[in-house]
């Protein structure tokens, strides 16, 4: 396994997140794989066979490209020269992390509610969740910008952070292909419940220790920034299984206790109402002014998890 070389890799990737956040027209090899999917799903999916089998050799062939790609090319890097090998590496992580570009979409949203713009802060809202947006309130729409910048906490930090530290960038990049894939076709409709099923899967296995290991950090940035660490690890622990995702009602339940918001609950979906249990129950609705707290807390979360993972390898690599 490609291991990271050097410890200050993850914290230079968080700070270039920080700085430069996603600018449009850069490169990202993040859009390249929605891309890559796309062009490459009719192919599989006329595989012979059932589709369920089709889609796990779908993802299978994708995840081993990403490794297999971003190891090449730091194995050639390094022949070059050790320093653009980690030059590179650090620029790879940082394209797997989206803090900034997070609470950039977030604080639009929270923006325009603040101005009364309340069919464009559904537009917005729109842009980063998959709930139907159209009749949403301006409590619902702050609702759903929280619970999406809870959830995202994990798939854009806490995760690509922690597989880059025991995988380096070939781990790290491998991560957003499942994080990806999962977001294209991990759905439970009529097109993709056998195709998507392996994929949407492998995302609930990645995500799975990352998210548990966020009430750690949520809990601890919540002790900093309004003394409810203790209201925020029992929220998350009582309530973190209230969800229809096994990994994303812990993050969301953490941001409940800290924020003091009652999160999750029934929404629209496709034009279908799925019933789901409140998160956060004794707490009030959320309001626009939330969504800023929520991405001041989810920053603090991703400086202390880059601070973390960067002392524990320093320790383990001495």
């Amino acid at each position: 396994m490609e291991i990271l070389s050097v410890w200050f890799v993850i914290p230079l990737a968080f700070i270039l997140d920080l700085f430069v956040g996603d600018p449009e027209r850069l490169p990202h090899p993040i859009r390249w794989m929605g891309r890559a999917i796309i062009l490459i799903e009719p192919a599989f999916r006329k595989l012979p066979g059932h589709l369920f089998g089709a889609g796990s050799f779908f993802a299978v062939f994708l995840l081993s490209l990403t490794w297999g790609i971003t190891f090449l090319i730091l194995k050639a890097a390094g022949i070059i020269d050790p320093l653009l090998k980690t030059i590179i590496e650090i620029v790879m992580i940082y394209y797997c992390v989206s803090a900034r570009s997070l609470e950039k979409s977030a604080l639009e949203v929270s923006s325009a509610l603040t101005d009364g713009r309340l069919t464009e802060a559904r537009q917005r809202v729109a842009l980063i969740v998959g709930r139907d947006t159209q009749k949403l309130s301006s409590d619902g729409i702050s609702l759903a910008a929280i619970e999406t910048v809870a959830e995202n906490l994990v798939d854009g930090v806490i995760s690509p952070l922690f597989f880059a530290a025991i995988g380096g960038a070939p781990l790290a990049m491998t991560y957003k292909m499942v994080n990806t894939l999962d977001s294209m076709i991990g759905y439970k409709n009529k097109t993709y419940a056998e195709f998507g099923k392996a994929s949407a899967r492998i995302d609930d296995f990645a995500n799975f220790i990352p998210a548990r290991l966020s009430i750690v950090i949520i809990s601890l940035a919540a002790q900093f920034l309004a003394g409810r660490g203790s209201r925020t690890w029992k929220t998350a622990q009582n309530e973190g299984r209230n969800h229809s995702s096994p990994n994303a009602g812990y993050p969301e339940a953490a941001f409940a206790g800290a924020l003091g918001v009652r999160l999750n609950g029934p929404n629209f979906y496709q034009g279908r109402l799925v019933e789901k249990p409140y998160i956060g129950l004794k707490f009030g609705k959320p309001r626009h002014a939330h969504i800023k707290r929520a991405c001041d807390l989810m920053f603090l979360c991703a400086a202390l998890w880059t601070g973390v993972l960067s002392v524990v390898f320093l320790i383990f690599s001495a």
